[in-house]
């Protein structure tokens, strides 16, 4: 249950933004700015510690490259919750909070597609390994399905081990890019 009441707020916190509430923007916002705006192509990077603080920038900045993208609201609650995941899977999951070990995450428009890479320097993880969330004896489970969701927001997701450590990388398909051929 704790992943399905970080995603409610998660989602609440977006639906009060996009209300309009009016306020200056914050220190991490201000980072965000600074980090992810500039040309429509071109990779961003963040390097982060293994703290629930950075899953947050994670999320921003994914919900920022997808803004600006011309995603709809949905597509940027998409993109953002996938990015979120992956942040959690990376610092809860990989690296264990170890203060010692980092995420990175990059964010990139290539102009066909939007592509967010996050890697841990945890254990590695082998993605055929996971239990099924949706068997019956996991339905009631409080955890495992992080990368159910990603799949599920996101048209592609590719694993890769580094050592030490896995590096998710997340795409999603622009749609001006789809209608070319």
């Amino acid at each position: 249950m704790t992943w399905f009441l970080a995603s409610l707020e998660t989602a609440f916190k977006v639906a009060v933004k996009r209300k309009g509430a009016s306020k200056p923007p914050s220190r991490l916002e201000r980072r965000l700015r600074i980090q992810v705006n500039g040309p429509t192509a071109g990779r961003r990077t963040l390097a982060l510690k293994s703290t629930m603080e950075s899953v947050a920038e994670v999320e921003a900045a994914a919900e920022k490259l997808a803004a600006d993208a011309g995603l709809d609201e949905d597509g940027q609650f998409h993109l953002a919750m996938a990015a979120r995941e992956a942040a959690v899977n990376a610092v809860l999951h990989g690296n264990e909070y170890d203060p010692a070990k980092h995420v990175t995450a990059s964010f990139e428009n290539t102009g066909e597609a939007l592509v967010i890479r996050i890697a841990d320097q945890g254990k590695g993880l082998n993605p055929e390994t996971l239990p099924d969330p949706l068997a019956p004896e996991n339905l009631m489970r409080g955890t495992g399905r992080g990368i159910f969701l990603i799949r599920s927001f996101v048209d592609e997701l590719h694993f890769r081990q580094l050592n030490p450590g896995t590096e998710l990388t997340l795409i999603k398909h622009l749609a001006s890019a789809a209608g070319k051929t």
